[in-house]
């Protein structure tokens, strides 16, 4: 009888183990970049890195009533993205 109850608990951690998991993981994916969740196309520029157009994209976003930008480095015209 004792490793009936060994196994239950086993599978009932397994089972809470798992369902923890799929939420945890399904939250990283809506903080994907562009096209995710909530962001808007804005335009695209030639910037030399993702990182400086980002910095000089943001007090325009922040101006408009965004609080993020999001740059497209795969490309030599950057896309622009704000959310």
């Amino acid at each position: 009888m004792k490793s009936s109850w060994n196994t239950r608990l086993r599978v009932g951690l397994a089972v809470g183990a798992a369902a923890i998991a799929i939420p945890l993981t399904a939250a990283t994916a809506s903080a994907a970049p562009p096209p995710g969740d909530g962001w808007i196309p804005v335009g695209a520029d030639k910037y030399p890195s993702k990182a400086e157009c980002e910095a000089k994209e943001l007090p325009n976003a922040q101006a408009n009533g965004y609080h993020e930008v999001w740059c497209d480095d795969s490309k030599e015209i950057m896309p622009i993205f704000n959310r």
